[in-house]
Parts: C-alpha cells; structure tokens; sequence
C-alpha cells in the first residue's frame, strides 16, 4: 500500500469513528494501535510504553487539574451571580445593557474558571430570563450568552493551551500570556457591536431604567466584592508567571489555593464543595489525559509511517503562497469544528501545521496565538458547538436551536474579523510573550 493511500486512510477512519461517537482519546489510540500492528509490527506497543512515560511524567500537563479545580471552586462560589449582579447593575440603563452586561460578566468569569460550559450554563440560566422579559431580540441574546461563554477558551486559564503547547512544543507561560490581550480584545468588539446595533435598533436590547435605583456607595460596593477579587486573583496568577516569579504550574497551584480562600471569604466554602470539585476535577483530567496519550500514540505511528510528510509536502505544494497557505490551515480548522470538538482539532491538526508553518517563516508562538483564536469558533459554528447546546439545554421554552443559530453568526463573523486584524498587526499578539521574556 502506497504511503499516501495510508496516510489518507488513518485520517479518513479516525475522523470517521469520532463522528459516531466514540471517545476521542480511544479513538486516536485504536486507530493508531491497528495502523502500528500492521504497518510496524508487535513491537511498537514499546513506543507506546515510552509515550505513556512521557505523557505522565509532563509537569506542564500538572496544571491541568489544578486550573480544573480552580475554575470549579470559583464557579461553586458564587461568583458568577455577583459578577452579573454588578454588571447589570452599571450597564443595565444602556441599549442593549444587558446583553452587553453579559459579555462582560461572562469575560471576568471567563478569566477566573477557564470553562466555557460552566460560564454558558450559568449565564443562560442569570441572564437569558431578564433579557426574554426586557423583550430583547432572542438571537442577540443567544449569541451574548454563547459568545462570551466562549471565551473561556481563549482567555487564561484554558485548558486549550495547556494541552496545545506541549504539542506544538511551544512555551505554556508564552501562550497563557499572549492569548490574554486578544480576549479582552475580543470582548470589546462584541461589546462594541452590541452598542452600534442596539442604538441603531433599539427595539433589539431597549434600555431598563426601572430596578436601577442604586445609590453610588452601594455600586461600589458591589463592584469591589465581586470584580476586584477576581481581577486581584487572575493578575496574580498571570502576574507570577509575567514576571518570571513562577512556572505556570506553580501559579495553577497558586491559584488553586486562593480560590478556596476566595470561596471561603464569601462563605461558600463547605464540605461538598470541595468533594464534588475535586470528583469534577479528577474525571475531568482524566479525560484530558486520555486524550493526550491516545494522541502521542496516533502521532508517534503517524509521522513513524512517513505520513507527515507527506501532509507536508501537500500543503505545501498548494499554489496559493505562504498566506494562501495560512488561510487554508484555518479555513480546515473553521469546517472541523463544524464536527469536531477543540480538543480533537488540537489532536489532529496541530502536529501537522506546526512544523509547516515554520518552514513557510511564521513564528512559532504567533501561528499557536492565532490557531487558539481560530479555535474558538468550534464553540459557535453549526451543527455541533457546546455553546449552543449548552443554552439549548438551560433556555426557556421559547428560545429556539434556530434562534441560536441565528444568533451566534454574527459573532462568528466577529471573530474572523479579529483573526484579520491580528494577522494584519502581529505585535497585537506577540507584544506580551516578548515583554514577559524580557522580563524574566
């Protein structure tokens, strides 16, 4: 069998057996055991022993479940309520204010858990009802929700460049600090487009004028107790690993710690909570590292074989330049993630674009930055994005799939635009990693 016919059958049948179901880490561990018993023989199992070694024995892979158990711990204690209470609290009396209080609490969430489900799930619940009984356009208001939900992936601390770094052997510290700035830039483009389309058209998110009698002490108050916190909690945890104080898994460790202080400070602290975060934790980490090690099987008999050369070589013999080239890699991340969830996009592609990007001249960092913002449509484009069916499941009766889908493309498109705007002005994305190295 021809090196081309293998290589087109091992992505062929691995994508195939993901989309009917079958999870992603045994996907990618069969499908690479099947191809490596045929292709290499019986003893390629002592590869994989070697690669469970390496995976296991990963200190950045550490971080995991420790950011993990943070984001639970914060999501457990109330926080996010606080966090839209003041919101609505402050912005509430403009057009569109709640859906933009939405953005804005669920990017300060966002910031503190890392978890896109946990911040749609609750945002859904706290902000959908007020916005269906303000009348507010329903896409709109889907697509504030799952729009800033999705952030969570982008904005530190994500599991998506805990797991996407050591893959595209690229520094986490350098990915955590980078990918910061474009979230909040991001964030002020959805804030933005909210602002411009609601005063265009008030009737999508009219002004609330009536509950929002707060004196001045009493919107301070709430803005200390529920933003500063958290703002305190991120910059120390961002901080630590800016300045050089600490290795990013010290500072997950950092930020595991003050989190229980926080939930505690809020009397939200209990028994239960620390059991049921530290289950959530555990099998949430499990599954990650399931994934990682069935994908360092399927890379090891992948690139073994000579296959990814041969992507290699394909990709770039496309007529198109090295921007051509570029935009192709994305536009294949942009339809995967019509079907496929992030982690196993990372697992596909990222150990076959790295290598090419750096050939064509791109900076290592810089092409990771930007996959990670491409990477967070697979939240928002349809059929299948958690978002969507994340809303789906806590929205009222009322909210149609129809009304999300609807709702999210314009954000989709905002993200395109972003994605532009940083290919356009690189040192957007590459300004903090170069000054956190000089720094250190």
């Amino acid at each position: 069998m021809s090196l081309e016919m293998i290589t087109f059958l091992m992505l062929t049948i691995l994508i195939g057996v993901i989309l009917m179901g079958f999870p992603i880490g045994f996907s990618l561990a069969g499908v690479a055991t099947i191809f490596g018993i045929i292709f290499v023989g019986p003893q390629i199992s002592n590869v994989f022993m070697l690669r469970i070694y390496v995976a296991l024995s990963d200190n950045t892979l550490i971080a995991v479940p420790l950011f993990i158990f943070m984001g639970i711990v914060i999501e457990k204690s109330g926080i996010a309520t606080r966090l839209f209470d003041a919101m609505y609290v402050m912005l509430g009396g403009l057009r569109g204010g709640l859906a933009m209080s939405t953005v804005a609490a669920s990017t300060i969430f966002s910031a503190a858990t890392g978890v896109v489900g946990a911040t749609v799930t609750t945002m859904g619940i706290m902000a959908m009802p007020p916005m269906m009984k303000y009348k507010y356009n329903k896409p709109l208001a889907c697509g504030a929700i799952c729009a800033g939900g999705a952030l969570g992936i982008l904005i530190p601390p994500s599991i998506l460049i805990l797991v996407y770094a050591p893959i595209a052997n690229v520094s986490v510290g350098a990915l955590l600090i980078g990918c910061f700035l474009p979230g909040v830039i991001l964030s002020a483009l959805y804030l933005l487009y909210i602002g411009i389309v609601c005063f265009v058209k008030p009737e999508m998110g009219p002004a609330i004028h009536e509950d929002l009698r707060v004196p001045l002490a009493k919107k301070l108050q709430m803005l200390v107790s529920s933003v500063l916190p958290v703002c305190v909690l991120i910059l120390a945890v961002l901080g630590t690993i800016f300045f050089g104080m600490a290795a990013p898994t010290e500072a997950a460790a950092f930020g595991a710690f003050a989190s229980v202080i926080m939930a505690a400070a809020y009397k939200a602290l209990s028994w239960k909570v620390i059991k049921d975060a530290a289950l959530a934790t555990a099998k949430s980490s499990a599954m990650v590292y399931l994934v990682v090690i069935g994908a360092s099987f399927f890379t090891s008999v992948f690139m073994r074989l000579g296959c990814g050369d041969i992507v290699e070589e394909m990709v770039l013999a496309l007529p198109f330049g090295k921007w051509g080239i570029l935009i192709a890699m994305w536009t294949i991340i942009i339809i995967m993630g019509c079907f496929l969830d992030w982690i196993g996009i990372v697992m596909i592609v990222v150990p076959l674009f790295s290598p090419i990007a750096i050939k064509l001249g791109f900076d290592p960092i810089w092409f990771a930055l930007m996959n990670i913002v491409v990477l967070q449509t697979s939240f928002l484009t349809p059929p299948f994005a958690y978002t969507i069916f994340y809303l789906k499941g806590v929205a009222p009766p009322e909210i149609t799939l129809n009304h999300i889908y609807q709702g999210v493309v314009p954000f989709i498109l905002l993200m395109l635009v972003a994605v532009a705007l940083f290919a356009i002005f690189p040192d957007i994305l590459m300004w903090a990693p170069r000054a956190a190295a000089l720094a250190g």
